[in-house]
């Protein structure tokens, strides 16, 4: 049986997914499409409905699930809408713009009892930080103590205030820290350089753990994302983000992407190919409602330490049994 997905929301990432849905993705046709371009949307279709209201498509009887890819403030509205509808959803990340918001929306999911969005938190699905886990799970380094991560931009665009370097990008770290390490933080330090960027954040888990992450997005030479985990026994981390390396003109090297698309490639299509599977099986794969939920607290008490209270205790909430 083939799922038949909408998409909403056709920018960069939603085109991305879009693309992943009908040239690498197995068992998923889409057949219905939004986007506020309705021009845009009518270039892509390709055969799909175009819907110029994201919750007329979500209701459609033409949709089975749906790719959340709009701008990052309509999430939670979409998020609802598909709980509502008791449709799966793949949601881009911020889960939503608020706890609140977030939180109302993990409470919709655990009425329903039973998972229905996962969050787009890719990392999860790429190979090298799946390798960097497995090595952690399997002992191969012994107990994890530390984590070091690095988040680099080449450039923000001019809209990229302050505070959305913790909630646009410093996110990925929080979300892929507690899978990594299989545990939450607990407090959270913020150094800022002159200027403010690059920013230092650390955390301290609720094992004991210590993250440091540099977010740095202005590093001007690439995209470049990098992790090393710390155990007793040793460390793992990732290698050259490139898979050859090359000799000419006096240099011997590889190049950096400019943004996030090319570097997670591998993991962004494996996401979409799980996230069909795991709708057609019904069992729940990837980060959770309860993850994006997580995500959001700890970035939004991650900012109030950026704009002055240097350290910061977080407070989480109790976890929902759906999501033990």
């Amino acid at each position: 049986m083939t799922l038949a997905v909408g998409v909403i929301g056709l920018g960069v990432m939603g085109a991305e997914h879009l693309r992943l849905l009908r040239e690498e993705t197995a068992g998923a046709t889409v057949t219905a499409i939004c986007d506020a371009d309705g021009e845009r949307a009518g270039r892509l279709a390709q055969g799909a409905a175009v819907f110029a209201d994201p919750l007329a498509l979500i209701a459609s009887d033409r949709v089975q699930a749906v790719v959340i890819a709009s701008p990052d403030a309509t999430h939670a509205g979409l998020a609802l809408a598909c709980l509502a509808q008791g449709k799966p959803a793949l949601c881009e990340k911020p889960l939503a713009a608020t706890t609140a918001e977030s939180l109302r929306i993990v409470e919709a999911e655990v009425a329903l009892g039973r998972r229905l969005l996962q969050i787009g938190y890719m990392r999860r699905f790429d190979p090298a930080y799946v390798e960097m886990k497995h090595a952690a799970d399997a002992g191969m380094i012994g107990d994890p103590v530390l984590l070091h991560n690095v988040h680099r931009n080449a450039a923000a665009p001019d809209w990229f205030t302050g505070p959305m370097a913790v909630t646009n990008s410093f996110v990925h770290e929080i979300d892929i820290s507690r899978w990594l390490l299989g545990a939450d933080p607990v407090t959270a330090t913020v150094h800022t350089a002159p200027g403010g960027d690059p920013l230092l954040i650390t955390m301290e888990t609720d094992k004991g753990q210590l993250v440091s992450t540099e977010v740095f997005m202005n590093a001007r030479y690439g995209y470049h994302v990098h992790a090393q985990l710390v155990g007793r026994a040793g460390t793992v981390q990732m290698a050259q983000p490139a898979v050859t390396l090359t000799n000419g003109s006096l240099h011997h090297g590889h190049t950096y992407p400019e943004n996030w698309v090319p570097r997670f490639r591998d993991a962004y299509r494996i996401q979409m190919n799980d996230w069909v599977r795991s709708v057609a099986s019904g069992k729940a794969a990837g980060a959770s409602a309860w993850d994006g939920y997580v995500a959001t607290v700890v970035a939004e008490q991650v900012v109030s330490a950026l704009q002055g209270a240097a350290r910061v205790n977080l407070s989480l909430g109790a976890r929902p049994d759906l999501y033990a």
